[in-house]
């Protein structure tokens, strides 16, 4: 599924002039094409003064984000993708005429003629660039296919309701009556990633006092199923009336966003229920048992279902694109690229925390058409349901305990999208600019991912990739990293975007990362190049803990950017914490890092203090600046990706304090969430009895997010693998800070893997490849 552009994409990172820029909410697209949306839509007012935007001599003013901010990726998508302005017109269907039943619960004789469609409650108006909030939605996943509903469970038409294929929504209005009138909604929960399940009672006899009867479940599938089962406790037998209204508008999901959906269709009675058509799709609902009526004009299903005292009786639909199967979902198959772990050990919430993650993963899974044995990862749900590069690696990455295949689908994904030929963006691979926060201009997460190429083939070679599949992709991690030669030239600095824009902080970190684990990988393989990505590496580090630290009085902190002309942007964001995340080398060795050792210290001071901390994860810019906003993007709301790399390399460099309180924050906040983590919540300090408040544009599940809780908590048993070498070394927590925790189902070396970290921070192997040898 995907709602973004098509795999072919500009050969510059910025906004194509064949299309309008979009504004970005997040690194990668919010939204298809169709329906630019202004930044404060998503990014809110901010609280205190807003300092002067960055300004230097290569670059104008920041705009807003509406003007120059690309939301299209370069998209792998399982099917075509069309944005459209607005619904045509279709032909009308003739509906015949409805079938006269007997008198039953409910009803009067004079009604069965004339039946009562449910009423569809007019939208409040909402300005076009205003996103429906989906923080309350319950969100059903399993791409291409999702369902989105609110916990009444009613589908009434409004907000971002409905079913969901490849980014058309098939179906935005399934209301329910029984006995005339709607149930009761009493409970509302998420049984897994993919479904959802909606309880309501009813009361039917007047003479039962105010005990319901009558039990309604609605169990709701991301596949475009939704089984209605009704329970009776009733003393005697009833005959219930059952009404389903339905309708839809076929309308993508980029329109219904920027509030230009069209007007629900006309249905016409298809099969054993209703189809929906215009020139840009098909639609159809099925119902077994078939209905008793079928009425078109009211585009409603009408049962009379027989339950005896105590009988159950149950009515499925099935919601189809018109004359295709059921969704086939990448990830439910046998052959998934995510192994499926489990945790056991004190605290519960580790094994709750890492089989919803594990699930969410699956869920996101899509196919890529250029290739169908590869797969990759969606970057989240409901807006970004497409490639995005830089999440996908990152989301890899994270995953690599759960085994080297994902990462290996991915990267093979993504070098048939990198570009080719001579001129400087070769072997670059393509993304947009996305919102740098408050003080920056916005930043290309096409450098992101071409650095990250290299660096996740490099440790994906280190958990168990095969030589074979490694060497495949070699040659283009070598034409990234050629790019990355090429614009540095002579300089130290890698400038983001190119060419003329700053020198971003966490930009020179995935370079440095990248130019020592690709030296590493080219070395390996006996080919060229390693030792002038040394070489420069070095030049990097010392020019770095020259130019981008900024002294004061309370220790120094590292620049978040140095502008073209050579000033620094001293404030500090959640992006200094790419520079705990040096990566891994031979013998579970860490690459050495940009910072030194005391400079790593102050920097671990900062990231744990009461400005950064926010008790439910680390924000995206300090609560003492002024231009913080806890629900700014990248202003000081707590992104998840963020507080797990800061969680991994802290515990990583020894600063398991600091960690473990980061840790133990964003656990809370899964729990709040039901364990399943949005993209980025709302920075507020923690209270006693409080909860973290969500973001209402936050994709959930997200990719990053997701495969977040995963590096968090592994990085407790601190596994460092070496596969060629055929060692796995292990660095756990020695604060053990959820106290006895273990894994199993892991993969290291292509095997199963399982670890314990007792209570007193010991770590012991339970499981692993033959071939491994513990490393000290």
């Amino acid at each position: 599924m995907s709602l973004l552009t098509p795999p072919s994409a500009p050969d510059d990172d910025r906004s194509s002039p064949r299309r309008p820029a979009q504004p970005s909410h997040d690194d990668a697209p919010l939204l298809p094409r169709s329906g630019a949306l202004d930044s404060s839509a998503v990014r809110g007012a901010g609280t205190g003064a807003r300092p002067a935007p960055y300004t230097s001599a290569g670059h104008r003013s920041r705009r807003p984000l509406a003007d120059q901010t690309d939301k299209g990726e370069p998209v792998r998508s399982p099917g075509p993708v069309r944005a459209s302005a607005g619904l045509p017109d279709v032909c009308r269907p003739s509906p015949g005429p409805p079938s006269p039943k007997a008198p039953v619960i409910g009803r009067s004789p004079g009604d069965r003629a004339a039946p009562r469609p449910l009423p569809v409650p007019a939208p409040l108006p909402r300005r076009p660039t205003d996103l429906p909030p989906a923080h309350t939605a319950l969100i059903c996943v399993d791409l291409p296919g999702m369902a989105l509903s609110t916990e009444r469970g009613q589908l009434a038409g409004q907000g971002l309701e409905g079913f969901y294929r490849a980014g058309r929504r098939l179906l935005s209005r399934c209301q329910l009556r029984v006995a005339g009138r709607e149930p009761l909604a009493v409970q509302a929960r998420m049984v897994a990633a993919d479904r959802a399940s909606f309880t309501g009672t009813l009361q039917v006899c007047a003479d039962t006092g105010p005990d319901p009867e009558i039990m309604v479940e609605r169990t709701r599938y991301a596949d475009g199923t939704e089984r209605i089962t009704l329970h009776s406790s009733a003393l005697r037998a009833l005959r219930l009336p059952v009404e389903v209204a339905l309708g839809t508008d076929l309308a993508e999901l980029g329109a219904i966003a920027s509030g230009r959906a069209g007007p629900e269709l006309p249905a016409s009675v298809h099969d054993s229920g209703l189809r929906w058509s215009c020139p840009s799709g098909h639609s159809a609902v099925t119902a077994d048992p078939p209905p008793a009526d079928a009425l078109a004009s009211a585009g409603l299903l009408r049962w009379e279902l027989d339950l005896p005292p105590g009988g159950t009786r149950s009515v499925e639909l099935r919601v189809r694109p018109d004359g295709t199967g059921p969704v086939r979902a990448v990830g439910r198959g046998a052959m998934s690229p995510i192994a499926q772990p489990a945790a056991a050990g004190d605290d519960p919430r580790v094994q709750a925390l890492l089989h919803t993650c594990v699930q969410d993963l699956r869920a996101l899974l899509l196919r890529d058409p250029a290739g169908p044995s590869d797969t990759y990862l969606a970057a989240g749900v409901p807006w970004r349901c497409g490639m995005a590069p830089a999440d996908a690696l990152v989301a890899a990455r994270m995953t690599l305990p759960l085994g080297t295949r994902l990462a290996a689908s991915t990267l093979r994904t993504l070098a048939r999208t990198q570009l080719a030929g001579p001129g400087r963006r070769s072997g670059a691979i393509p993304g947009p600019l996305r919102d740098a926060g408050p003080y920056l201009p916005p930043a290309c997460s096409g450098t992101e991912a071409t650095l990250l190429f290299p660096v996740l083939l490099a440790e994906a070679r280190r958990w168990g990739l095969p030589e074979p599949e490694t060497e495949e992709l070699l040659p283009a991690a070598e034409h990234c990293l050629r790019w990355l030669r090429s614009t540095v030239a002579e300089g130290p600095y890698l400038p983001d975007p190119q060419p003329g824009g700053p020198q971003r902080c966490e930009t020179q970190a995935h370079a440095h990362r990248a130019a020592v684990l690709g030296a590493d990988l080219l070395e390996a393989y006996g080919r060229p190049g390693g030792d002038e990505l040394r070489e420069w590496a070095r030049e990097l580090r010392d020019a770095f803990r020259e130019d981008f630290w900024v002294e004061d009085r309370g220790g120094g902190r590292p620049a978040a950017a140095r502008t073209p002309d050579g000033r620094p942007v001293p404030h500090l964001g959640a992006a200094a914490v790419h520079l705990l995340d040096t990566g891994l080398l031979g013998s579970g060795a860490p690459a050495p890092g940009l910072l030194d050792r005391v400079r790593t210290e102050q920097l671990a001071r900062l990231l744990g203090g009461p400005a950064m901390d926010s008790g439910w994860g680390l924000r995206t810019l300090g609560a003492k600046d002024a231009a913080y906003n806890p629900f700014g993007h990248r202003g000081g709301s707590v992104r998840v990706h963020e507080t797990a790399v800061a969680v991994a390399g802290l515990a990583a460099a020894g600063y398991e304090k600091e960690a473990s309180a980061l840790l133990r924050g964003v656990l809370a906040a899964a729990e709040t969430f039901g364990h399943r983590l949005p993209e980025m919540y709302a920075g507020e300090q923690r209270t006693e009895g409080g909860a973290p408040l969500p973001h209402p544009a936050a994709c959930r599940p997200a990719a990053t997010a997701a495969a977040a809780g995963v590096l968090m908590l592994t990085s407790l048993a601190g596994i460092r693998p070496d596969a060629p070498a055929g060692t796995v070394t292990l660095r756990p927590v020695r604060s053990a800070p959820l106290g006895e925790v273990g894994f199993t189902g892991l993969r290291v070396a292509g095997a199963p893997f399982s670890v314990r970290v007792s209570r007193l921070g010991l770590a012991m192997v339970e499981e692993a490849a033959g071939r491994l040898q513990l490393g000290v």
